[in-house]
């Protein structure tokens, strides 16, 4: 009767195992940096009728108030990473990552936050994401989507309030002030006014799709033209001009 050895497992010596340490690390180390994201931050002074101005290519924008005399800006940078260099030129602070990639084809979305004074004007614009401004009671709010994203106002009492959006939804949950002006238009979305129920203005409202409803705000004085696309007339001694236009949606007047 013959013995078969069974072969004896190979031994690796200390330089074959340092080797495959350092391939297993370069390996783990390079696939995360191809998704990382890049993060700037800066901070600005910020006086009494500061203004901010983006323009955006595509992300979230959320832009809030807080107690403190500067302005905030954080962006986190999906790769391809964009060019984003926020400056400050007197009373403004402008991010312009439009012109700052001009020519340079796709690059990766860039999410913004920013964190501002509670008097300041804002001016934000972007071709694609969603807007959320909040708290803000300065001369002016600006939202604009020239393609799809949803519009989020809260909180604001701006004397001139401008959003606009091409695909989306967009709501307002605010102050009218006296002489004030503020128009809300989405091609295809939803608009809704969230108000105090003591709130005067002059009322433009406009939908395709005959979906008008204006809920305790409605008196015997508005015109029905169009037959019911649109209704003009006056809540209260209509101190402040409000126009709301949407062609694909209902607009939706809520008591607060």
């Amino acid at each position: 009767m013959s013995i078969r050895l069974l072969p004896m497992p190979r031994r690796f010596s200390s330089a074959h195992i340092f080797s495959a340490l350092v391939v297993i690390a370069v390996l783990y180390s390079v696939t995360p940096i191809a998704h990382a994201q890049r993060s700037v931050s800066k901070r600005f002074p910020a006086g009494k009728n500061v203004r901010v101005e983006l323009k955006n290519i595509s992300g979230k924008i959320t832009v809030e108030s807080w107690n403190r005399n500067e302005i905030k800006i954080t962006a986190s940078l999906e790769a391809p990473s964009a060019n984003v260099s926020p400056k400050l030129m007197g009373e403004c602070v402008s991010i312009d990552v439009m012109g700052d990639n001009r020519g340079r084809g796709d690059v990766g979305e860039v999410n913004f936050r920013i964190q501002v004074p509670q008097d300041s004007s804002v001016d934000i614009e972007t071709r694609r994401g969603d807007i959320t401004i909040s708290n803000i009671r300065g001369g002016l709010v600006r939202a604009h989507i020239s393609t799809e994203g949803d519009i989020t106002l809260t909180g604001i009492s701006a004397t001139q309030v401008l959003a606009q959006n091409t695909i989306g939804d967009v709501f307002f949950d605010g102050d009218f002030s006296r002489g004030g002006t503020y128009q809300f238009q989405s091609t295809k979305g939803n608009i809704s006014v969230r108000i105090p129920s003591d709130s005067a203005f002059r009322l433009t409202a406009a939908a395709q799709t005959k979906k008008i409803a204006l809920g305790e705000f409605w008196n015997n004085g508005f015109k029905n033209l169009g037959d019911g696309r649109k209704f003009v007339g006056d809540v209260g001694d209509g101190r402040s001009s409000v126009m709301v236009t949407t062609f694909q949606g209902s607009i939706t007047f809520i008591r607060r």
